[in-house]
């Protein structure tokens, strides 16, 4: 009786052709529209997170317990090169690094302004944990971890009136909390996207940095540590968490920054809202379409049941017919997203150009000026078994209303 009940509904939506072309239309539009919002948040929100941890700590960051709460530099962790070989050793994980950040003052012969350092090993990074590295603007790189060198955010330079292989005195607290010194040549200058960033960033050899500190040579403010999926980020602190010393957290992207993490929760959000309310319209509209065929054959379903046809058999009809019309508008939804999509991924939309070329940012981190589209599967999969649930859904009270016709008065219905 299934295949024989599934037969008869997909018959019947089509005895009403215009009806159900429209209905499906309404579902196609409304599969499209929740499939292009959800990828450009995916790949959009992933290139954030990504960028955000190739700027500073990584997807999951080993420091000391008090460093999230009050970030000096007394606050250091050390045997940084066991804590490196840990975090390598899993699955998950693709690069680990050891980073000393701060805050430090910074000065030329001509200016003075306060600033936020990175220092790092030039040799032990690489554009997949080190974003700036794409973002010279002006002079040379690094070559090793003890060059008498400085970069500085391209705004920073300006701000400072330095011109390259100018003198760049640089001023912090040490690991003891006394005040402490040293000195470089400006190398380069370094975009990274975020206005805010630009005009404060300064990056160092990480050695230089270790012996104006006070710090030993495996001593380090973090670990930045990165992985394949950013979604994988509290797995790997949880299995990485277990194995570390007192002495040491883990922490995700989003503990070690907040303010980026609610941003995406809220843009997140907010998109959930909209595609909620897409298929709340789409929803109503099936129920329309499955409750208006249904009253219009109240006499056919008393001929049905006076034949033998039972009020459940009826009732699994008009949800065979609810299941059709989801399993139709999702296959016409995939057609019609995916020359749309495919075109998008070959040919990122350049918000660049539509900001006059002005970036943006958030948390002090940039957004990336190509806007991407790409969707996770699972979320794909989702809005799949989303559409076609809303339709059954929306059957039900026109299924429950055919199931409960009386065959005597139906019949006398003209």
């Amino acid at each position: 009786m299934g295949p024989r009940l599934a037969t008869m509904a997909w018959r019947n939506l089509w005895r009403n052709k215009r009806r159900t072309l429209l209905t499906l239309a309404s579902i196609t539009f409304g599969t499209f529209l929740s499939v292009m919002f959800t990828a450009m948040q995916d790949r959009n929100f992933a290139d954030m997170i990504d960028y955000a941890a190739r700027l500073g700590g990584g997807h999951v960051t080993l420091q000391h317990p008090e460093y999230q709460d009050t970030p000096t530099l007394t606050r250091s962790i050390d045997h940084v090169d066991q804590l490196i070989a840990l975090a390598q050793a899993d699955p998950g994980v693709t690069k680990a690094v050891a980073r000393v950040q701060g805050q430090a003052m910074v000065s030329t012969a001509a200016q003075s302004t306060g600033g936020f350092f990175l220092a790092f090993d030039p040799t032990a990074e690489d554009e997949d944990s080190l974003q700036l590295i794409q973002g010279l603007v002006a002079g040379r790189w690094f070559d090793g971890p003890d060059d008498k060198a400085v970069l500085l955010g391209r705004t920073l330079a300006d701000n400072l009136e330095a011109e390259l292989d100018d003198k760049v005195v640089y001023t912090v607290i040490d690991k003891h909390g006394e005040i402490a010194a040293g000195m470089g040549r400006l190398w380069g200058e370094v975009g990274t996207g975020a206005p805010s960033a630009d005009g404060s960033f300064v990056m160092l050899p990480i050695d230089r940095v270790r012996e104006s500190l006070g710090y030993g040579p495996t001593e380090a403010t973090e670990v930045a540590i990165f992985l394949r999926d950013a979604r994988k980020a509290p797995a790997v602190r949880d299995r990485l968490a277990g194995q570390l010393p007192a002495s040491v957290v883990a922490l995700t992207w989003d503990q070690v920054q907040p303010e980026l993490s609610g941003f995406i929760a809220m843009k997140v959000g907010g998109a959930r809202f909209m595609e909620l309310v897409i298929m709340v319209l789409v929803a109503a509209s099936i129920f329309n379409t499955l409750f208006v065929s249904v009253m219009e054959r109240m006499r056919e379903f008393g001929i049905l049941i006076a034949i033998g046809y039972s009020p459940g058999q009826l009732f699994r009809l008009i949800l065979w017919e609810s299941a059709w019309l989801g399993l139709v508008g999702v296959a016409l939804g995939a057609l019609l997203t995916s020359p749309v999509y495919l075109y998008l991924v070959a040919h990122p939309i350049d918000v660049g150009a539509m900001t006059a070329g002005e970036n943006m940012e958030v948390a002090g981190v940039g957004m990336p000026p190509l806007l991407r589209i790409g969707i996770f599967p699972e979320n794909l999969a989702l809005i799949g078994v989303f559409v076609v649930g809303a339709t059954v859904l929306a059957g039900l009270y026109p299924a429950w209303r055919a199931g409960r016709v009386e065959p005597v008065e139906a019949i006398n219905l003209v």
